[in-house]
């Protein structure tokens, strides 16, 4: 095919300088190469021994006339070249019925996908997403808290004092494994309404879009549209996004992906955003968690930008290539089958991991035997020992300090032992005179409350600043031990120093293990230091200038 005059002539030129090397034309056809060279894939020049310096300056020149002629970036304005070729050989050879020219789904792209307003509408989506998860989670909060912290704890107290079991045991049952996991069950209904609407935006076909419309601005950091898809992945879990970047050919390229998937929030930090979220920001709650998601996206693109240029020496850059599907109405049934699923995993993480970490942590918190202060114990002095480095950022208790370091294991871990090291049993746990039955009642009765007010909450997401209904009473109101106990141990400031520093420190060991199946031990060590150091002096670096600015209160 023939592009237009001002293309030709710098094919032309850069056409004569490339056959003029022997060795470079044995490996590609000489026109071809020049192509791709202007479309900007310098790695092509990488398999001679000698980098062609006078070709590469001949290149830069060349598309440095050519955006200027051209008045867009060379990764676009070709293809468009190629494709308006295309167009005119269907139209002398395909005929269409005029209602066919524009199709739903090219009207609708023309909002969604525009090179200037898709941006703003993809996040606007994202944001409305995070309302809704935000919103819909709260009202199940106290419940689901009071069903494990109240009542399972008096049925196994009362259970336990029948078979008289020994006070180890019922330590055990209450402030280990049934604070552990309640700690972390209280976000499922959040979890699942994440799951959701990630397939209720995959199933219409906007998740393909997302990526088309962020691809011009991953072209910036040596990345291309496609590697935005195991992104998105990552927000659900790190190991699937992990796997899911064998679609992108170049390996530059997907090494660069797998190392910034642990900055994509992944849904076992959710938990950690929702509690500090209600109890330190309980009317923005909502906007901290959308932030926090888009500075995971923002701290990638920065760290994609340097390791593009430091690492891969600019090679990564490639021309992303993908047909936008038609937007499609999404089936119920698949819908809630994808969430069920994804929810029924982390619910039987919960059954499994956290039930088993939550028993070996009550052990460390409790051994050696006849320890009073849980920071005397095993689990205690190794937290002690690692908060001095924490204590820059503002969370250098061992308290804190500790749930970090069961976060390696998995995140959902975090909560679960924040519930367990800050766990104060309340009067009602050990003695309540109510009957089985009654208390039966009761958890419906509440049960019932928790869905009508989600319900109008998720209502009240879709208008935002305009409340149809009233807005029930904040957590931070609410006598919760764990939200108690974290407005103690934090101030405003270090909790937001602590929800950077969990949003982007070292992925869970599946994660890691996965980066080592697909990258290499070195490469995953590598991103393991990576989610050491820019996590810790980001949240260092958010106390600190925030304490000079008298925000530490």
């Amino acid at each position: 095919m023939k592009y237009s005059h001002e293309v030709e002539q710098e094919l032309e030129l850069l056409t004569e300088q490339i056959e003029q090397d022997q060795l470079l034309c044995s490996y590609y056809p000489a026109r071809w190469l020049a192509i791709q060279l202007l479309e900007g894939d310098l790695n092509l020049l990488n398999r001679k021994k000698s980098t062609p310096h006078k070709l590469l300056r001949a290149v830069k020149q060349s598309r440095e006339r050519l955006i200027t002629s051209l008045g867009s970036d060379l990764e676009i304005a070709l293809p468009e070249q190629r494709y308006q070729f295309v167009q005119s050989l269907m139209s002398d050879s395909v005929t269409r019925q005029e209602d066919d020219q524009t199709s739903f789904s090219d009207k609708l792209d023309r909002l969604l996908a525009h090179r200037v307003f898709g941006l703003p509408i993809f996040l606007g989506i994202m944001y409305l997403v995070f309302n809704i998860v935000q919103n819909v989670s709260t009202p199940f909060i106290d419940w689901i808290d009071a069903l494990f912290n109240v009542y399972f704890a008096s049925w196994a107290s009362q259970l336990l004092s029948l078979i008289s079991a020994p006070a180890w045991l019922h330590s055990l049952m209450v402030e280990g494994v049934l604070a552990g996991v309640g700690g972390v069950m209280v976000f499922v209904p959040g979890l699942f309404t994440m799951y959701l609407l990630l397939s209720l935006m995959e199933q219409t076909g906007y998740i393909a879009r997302a990526a088309f419309v962020m691809d011009r601005f991953m072209s910036k950091v040596g990345l291309h549209g496609k590697s935005f898809i195991p992104m998105v992945l990552g927000f659900g879990c790190n190991v699937p996004a992990i796997y899911a970047t064998r679609t992108i050919e170049k390996r530059e390229a997907r090494l660069l992906t797998g190392l910034l998937i642990p900055f994509m929030s992944c849904s076992a930090r959710l938990p950690v955003y929702l509690i500090f979220g209600m109890v330190f920001f309980p009317h923005n709650a909502n906007l901290v968690i959308f932030l926090l998601y888009l500075v995971g996206i923002v701290v990638a693109a920065v760290i994609a930008m340097l390791a593009s240029k430091l690492i891969f020496k600019g090679r990564t850059l490639s021309i992303m290539i993908m047909e936008l599907p038609s937007y499609r109405k999404p089936y119920l049934k698949t819908t809630l089958s994808y969430a069920w699923m994804q929810s029924s995993e982390f619910i039987k993480k919960a059954g499994t991991v956290i039930v088993g970490f939550s028993i070996i942590l009550w052990v460390l918190l409790t051994h050696p035997v006849g320890v009073s202060d849980p920071v005397d114990s095993y689990f205690g002095k190794v937290s002690s020992a690692v908060s001095p480095v924490l204590e820059p950022a503002g969370f250098g208790d061992w308290e804190a300090s500790g749930a970090l370091i069961t976060g390696l294991v998995a995140k959902e871990m975090v909560v679960s032992t924040l519930a367990q090291v800050y766990h104060v049993p309340q009067e009602e746990t050990s003695i309540r005179n109510n009957s089985f039955l009654e208390d039966l009642k009761e958890l419906g009765v509440g049960l019932g409350e928790s869905m009508v007010n989600a319900g109008k909450s998720l209502l009240n997401a879709f208008t935002p600043g305009i409340p149809l209904f009233h807005k029930e009473p904040s957590m931070e109101d609410k006598n919760s031990a764990l939200s108690q106990a974290i407005l103690a141990a934090f101030t405003p400031l270090s909790a937001a120093a602590y929800l950077i520093f969990v949003l982007l420190y070292v992925p869970c060991v599946a994660t890691v293990s996965a980066q080592a199946q697909e990258f290499g031990w070195k490469w995953a060590m590598v991103s393991v230091l990576i989610t050491l150091a820019v996590p810790w002096l980001l949240a260092v670096g958010v106390f600190q200038i925030g304490s000079l600015l008298g925000l530490g209160g």
